[in-house]
């Protein structure tokens, strides 16, 4: 079961958009990724983990490791009000 689902936004050197994005879609824990515009970066990802510690070795070992990557700024989500994704809330 995944209980850490997280919005990754992804800042991608220009030059290396176009590899990056195919090396991210690769990852198994990225389960969506979209190129955006605005707010500072150029990816946005949704990522899911069993717990902190894989998502940690995910953001340092997996997409921090990704030739382009300049920077990454995470939202950790508390609680899903609408949508299709199951995540453990307190009301879990």
């Amino acid at each position: 079961m995944r209980n850490i689902l997280a919005f990754v936004d992804i800042l991608i050197d220009s030059k290396q958009l176009d590899s990056a994005i195919v090396s991210l879609k690769q990852l198994p824990n990225l389960e969506e990724v979209y190129q955006v515009i605005g707010g500072g970066c150029n990816v946005v990802s949704l990522v899911s983990a069993s717990d902190i510690e894989e998502f940690r070795d995910i953001l340092k070992n997996k997409i921090m490791k990704i030739k382009g990557v300049r920077e990454t700024i995470t939202s950790l989500s508390l609680a899903n009000y609408k949508g299709s994704r199951n995540i453990l809330t307190a009301e879990s």
